[in-house]
């Protein structure tokens, strides 16, 4: 199956508004206390799904486009985290 580079564009800009939604509503409905465990698990979830979309709305292979976009969220996570730590930024 071809990829359709344009149709994947969109799609990827449309779940990436979608996505941005989930962890605030998430940060919303936690308990204080697992809020950031709750948010990044639900985050790395609604990535994996929404890649899959994308890639299938772009005719490419759906894992290989979930696997690829959760990575790629999981490691901008990480550097966010890590900066967050090294700056002393603390959330509420």
């Amino acid at each position: 199956m071809t990829a359709h580079p344009k149709q994947a564009a969109v799609v990827s800009a449309l779940t990436f508004a979608a996505g941005a939604v989930v962890p605030r509503i998430v940060a919303l409905l936690s308990p204080p206390a697992q809020t950031t465990l709750v948010v990044a698990v639900s985050t790395l979830v609604a990535l994996s799904v929404l890649g899959s979309f994308g890639a299938s709305a772009g005719g490419a292979g759906i894992v290989r486009g979930a696997v690829r976009v959760t990575f790629w969220g999981a490691l901008a996570m990480a550097a966010t985290a890590a900066a967050g730590r090294i700056f002393g930024a603390r959330l509420g």
